[in-house]
């Protein structure tokens, strides 16, 4: 599911795999889930941190929008 189409309002869980492995399939299949964030161009992954910094951002911005 691309991460901009989901409701973050409610009662959530952010769960950030490494760049690497990410989330083990036990995780994985208790997720309600799974969130990816499109890449562009010639990117072909995001850093864990930069990641869940869009993620939280998109959370914060959905919950508290501008006035």
């Amino acid at each position: 599911v691309d991460y901009r189409t989901v409701d973050y309002k409610g009662k959530i869980a952010l769960v950030i795999g490494s760049e690497g492995s990410g989330i083990s399939r036990l995780v994985r299949e208790n997720c309600d889930f799974i969130v990816t964030l499109p890449m562009h161009g010639s990117v072909q992954s995001l850093n864990a941190s930069v990641a869940a910094g869009i993620l939280f951002y998109e959370v914060l911005n959905q919950r508290f929008p501008a006035k």
